[in-house]
């Protein structure tokens, strides 16, 4: 009987994450992304309050000063990285850099 049960819980489950819209997997990838590449500078709030992050004078990304840069902007960024900043283009794709771009925005609107 919990063999059946464990069962129909996995089919479940496993079926809802393909009904998910393609936007909430997105965000859902971004923040793993986000969590496997940037908290260990910028913190899991983004606000760079780390102690890597103080170290480093990791940029508070929830900020005004970087909120108001262009998508395109902070893609580069991430990109190609910038002072301290390491660069990412060989470790994300095109796609998952405008993602964490949607997800740094995120993290302003959550502050």
């Amino acid at each position: 009987m919990q063999r059946n049960i464990f069962r129909i819980a996995v089919t479940a489950t496993s079926f809802a994450a393909l009904l998910l819209p393609a936007q909430l997997r997105a965000q859902f990838e971004a923040g793993k992304s986000y969590k496997t590449n940037c908290v260990l500078c910028h913190a899991a709030d983004g606000s760079g309050s780390s102690s890597t992050g103080k170290a480093f004078k990791a940029r508070d990304l929830r900020s005004p000063d970087v909120q108001k840069q262009s998508d395109a902007d902070l893609a580069l960024v991430i990109t190609k990285g910038k002072g301290k900043m390491p660069a990412f283009e060989a470790k994300l794709k095109p796609d998952e850099i405008k993602l964490m771009v949607t997800y740094v925005r995120e993290l302003a609107k959550a502050k």
